[in-house]
């Protein structure tokens, strides 16, 4: 009989077992997994429950461009865009979009920052836009990836004074980025409505979206992640990283933001160590903070960067 009853516990833990990671990889997929059947582009699935339907891709900035292009470390090919200001300038920011989207839903910061006299370069991040990959990480390898586009524009521009400015998984990223060895050319970090964590952000979307608790299901799917991804998600954690930057970092966020709620941007500001500056904006959603009050969003983000950066070209 205890042989018997063995046996059975050992088959009822391999099924379990079984059903926990097809439901870490059906989560994996639907919220990390670039492409479908139709297109294998496409932003990861879960991207159309949680993003704006309504925004709209921004118009390529009447500049000078060129394309840059770099090999990650792990061999994928990933694709930027450099516009060039109608002046000489060794002002340089590094716009990084977020989740679900590309270089191009960024243009419209890369545009006011070009006016104002700055090199501006878009990245796509991997497996968004004209970059190789197939899954998202969230921050973790974007910001590896991003660490290598900071260098390779130093050594392009030796001169450049470098600003980094992210929104949403790409203030995620700048920041996890910022928290890494940098060249010294790197002076201040704009993130614009930043989660604590993708595990943590993305547990408030398995209750708003499935209806279903984090516990089991989000640790199945943080190990399956490693698996899968190469990371935890629980590894794409800013809050986790974010005493180790040295930068000053303007932290800007929508009071009405409900993927990243406010109390996120609250956590992340007192946890900084270095110089550093929070705002608030009234109504503002996700990410929309830019268009909800346009003129405190970008004196905000001049008048912080200024203070950072040698009164050069």
């Amino acid at each position: 009989m205890k042989k018997k009853t063995t046996g059975l516990t050992l088959v009822l833990t391999g099924v379990l077992a079984a059903v926990g990671v097809g439901i870490g990889l059906y989560f994996i997929n639907f919220a990390l997994q670039r492409g479908n059947e139709k297109d294998a582009a496409a932003p990861p699935a879960a991207s159309s429950q949680i993003l704006d339907p309504t925004v709209r891709q921004q118009p390529v900035p009447d500049f000078e461009q060129g394309e840059w292009q770099l090999v990650a470390h792990d061999g994928l090919r990933l694709a930027a865009t450099h516009f060039k200001p109608k002046q000489p300038s060794d002002r340089w920011v590094i716009v990084v979009h977020g989740y679900g989207r590309d270089q191009r839903s960024v243009w419209d910061i890369a545009s006011v920052y070009l006016q104002a006299g700055y090199h501006v370069l878009t990245p796509d991040l991997r497996a968004s836009g004209k970059s190789e990959g197939q899954y998202l990480s969230m921050g973790y390898w974007e910001s590896k990836d991003l660490a290598l586009w900071t260098k390779d524009l130093v050594r392009q521009a030796p001169q450049a004074q470098v600003v980094l400015h992210g929104v949403s998984m790409g203030a995620a990223t700048v920041m996890l980025t910022a928290a890494r060895g940098l060249p010294s050319n790197v002076k201040a970090v704009v993130e614009d409505c930043s989660y604590t964590s993708a595990y943590e952000m993305f547990a408030m979307q398995l209750q708003k979206i499935f209806g279903l608790p984090s516990f089991p299901i989000m640790n199945i799917v943080d190990g399956v992640s490693r698996l899968k991804v190469g990371h935890f998600i629980s590894d794409a954690a800013p809050l986790q990283e974010i005493d180790k930057i040295k930068l000053p970092v303007l932290f800007i966020h929508g009071e009405a933001d409900e993927l990243a709620p406010v109390q996120m941007a609250d956590r992340l500001y007192a946890a900084a160590k270095g110089k550093k500056q929070l705002l608030k904006i009234v109504g503002a959603e996700h990410a929309d903070a830019r268009k909800a009050d346009r003129r405190a969003y970008y004196a905000a983000v001049f008048a912080f960067i200024d203070q950072h950066l040698e009164n050069k070209n």
